[in-house]
């Protein structure tokens, strides 16, 4: 059967083919966004009224509700999360991490269609052999979202850092005025943007519903995995256990985040000439792939086209990130 062409002959049937495939996948992952979000504004709605009929009640219904809601998850999915996917635990607590309500069963369709997507486009497409689109498929489907999610945790423990220390002084200042620490994390969570204000909302309902302290902080440690925030954990079950000048001990440590703060600033500065080299050098071999297509497209086309080719795109792909990945450590530091 013959396919679909313009006047100069280009046969257009696989890009339709793709753009197809392409468009049923923004679909799909449009559609779980939308009914993720509608659910979760259901179940928050759900908690906000039991709390608003019966506070004495609030933990079982809460915890009934929590139990109906997990219930709520996609059939065939949830069971490669469960017997299939290894270590399904550090997978939801590293989605819980980024701030939004991702499930596991959602990441794992997400990878599933990305990787369906990505080898129907380069099977009938870009008419890359098998033994490339297998490979290549496997990697962009399951790299692709990890990477997403890693982003997405960084943009968010950055954004709690920027006002962690401000946070801390209003802990600070709450406790000196004669406030106990739960109503002091209370106005925090009430009073400080986001992800601040949301974190400590989270700790302060957590101890509402009966839940201790050095729990809720437990809790909120694994959500915002970061040295300055279990710095401020550790004083307070410290302070818990053998007592002392809480204020005090809350103050110095917003003084050192401060300081820490500054010198990771200083040395983002000082080391921002290494990163853009390391930008420049990392960028080069695209550059000079665009500069080559547009002047002999024939020539450089052989990478794609021929088995050869693809062979050897693959290795200077992989060994091009290899060296990104060298690069990005060298020029970043830990204090």
């Amino acid at each position: 059967m013959s396919g679909i062409t313009f006047n100069g002959g280009m046969d257009i049937m696989p890009l339709l083919i793709g753009a197809g495939v392409l468009l049923t996948g923004i679909i799909l992952t449009f559609a779980l966004v939308v009914n993720s979000g509608a659910s979760r504004r259901k179940f928050r709605q759900r908690i906000d009224t039991i709390k608003m009929r019966n506070a004495g009640a609030a933990p079982e219904a809460i915890a009934h509700i929590r139990r109906d809601n997990e219930g709520q998850k996609i059939k065939g999915i949830d069971w490669i999360v469960k017997h299939l996917l290894p270590r399904p635990a550090v997978l939801k607590d590293r989605l819980n991490r980024t701030g939004k309500d991702i499930s596991p069963a959602q990441y794992v369709l997400a990878c599933i269609v990305l990787t369906l997507v990505s080898a129907l486009v380069s099977f009938f497409v870009l008419s890359q052999p098998v033994f490339i689109v297998v490979p290549m498929s496997v990697i962009f489907g399951i790299g692709l979202p990890h990477l997403i999610v890693s982003r997405m945790i960084v943009r968010r423990i950055n954004k709690f850092l920027d006002s962690f220390a401000e946070a801390i002084d209003l802990i600070v200042r709450g406790l000196k005025s004669g406030l106990p620490v739960t109503e002091s994390i209370t106005a925090v969570g009430r009073e400080m943007p986001d992800p601040v204000g949301t974190e400590f909302r989270q700790i302060s309902d957590s101890v509402r519903f009966g839940q201790s302290m050095e729990d809720a902080l437990l809790d909120a440690s694994k959500r915002i995995d970061t040295p300055d925030f279990k710095f401020f954990v550790i004083s307070l079950s410290v302070q818990k256990e053998t007592g002392g000048n809480l204020s005090e001990t809350l103050e110095n440590l917003s003084d050192i985040l401060r300081r820490r703060r500054q010198m990771k600033l200083k040395i983002k500065a000082m080391s921002s000439e290494a990163r853009a080299s390391a930008y420049i050098i990392g960028s080069l071999p695209f550059i000079l792939l665009v500069i080559l297509y547009m002047m002999n497209p024939e020539y450089i086309e052989l990478l794609w086209t021929d088995p050869r080719g693809n062979i050897m795109s693959g290795i200077g792909l992989g060994l091009q990130l290899i060296g990104v990945a060298v690069m990005a450590k060298m020029v970043k530091f830990e204090i």
